[in-house]
């Protein structure tokens, strides 16, 4: 991501088509997230919200979203939101995920990221957990997770 993600998304987003091509440059940041074709819906400080549709070559073998595909999700979301909403002097790795499935993913998913308590900028590193969870086209939760993300002073 860039230093400047909400900057970026707030401009980009005004265009024709902006919400796509904001997500086509993150995913091109980090590759791997294409794999969930991930579209951003939203983007403001302390949240990010981002749908995935329900395709098959993110299924598993009961033709359900895979597991791993609720985690990109989240991770993406988690990721995004926490980039967007630190303050430029700070950075962020994530640390840690745990994940509770609790329906089968069918359908359109849309995730949101929240962080669970202020960001702030400080002169140490610090633990700063984000929640994301993700609902199906019925508007129920079927995926939960906690990103443990460590956010830390730019050298």
């Amino acid at each position: 991501m860039t230093a400047n993600v909400l900057a970026m998304y707030r401009r980009i987003t005004r265009w024709p088509a902006g919400h796509w091509l904001f997500s086509r440059a993150v995913c091109l940041k980090a590759p791997y997230f294409a794999t969930i074709a991930p579209r951003f819906v939203s983007l403001e400080p302390g949240r990010c919200e981002v749908r995935i549709r329900d395709r098959r070559r993110v299924h598993n073998h009961i033709g359900t979203v895979h597991a791993i595909a609720l985690c990109n999700l989240a991770e993406l979301s988690a990721g995004v939101m926490t980039d967007a909403s630190i303050p430029a002097s700070m950075r962020w790795i994530p640390k840690g995920m745990t994940v509770e499935y609790l329906k089968k993913a069918t359908g359109t998913l849309h995730g949101v990221a929240t962080p669970d308590i202020p960001l702030v900028e400080a002169s140490a590193g610090y633990d700063l957990p984000v929640s994301v969870a993700v609902t199906d086209t019925a508007g129920d939760t079927v995926f939960r997770a906690r990103i443990a993300m460590w956010i830390s002073p730019r050298k």
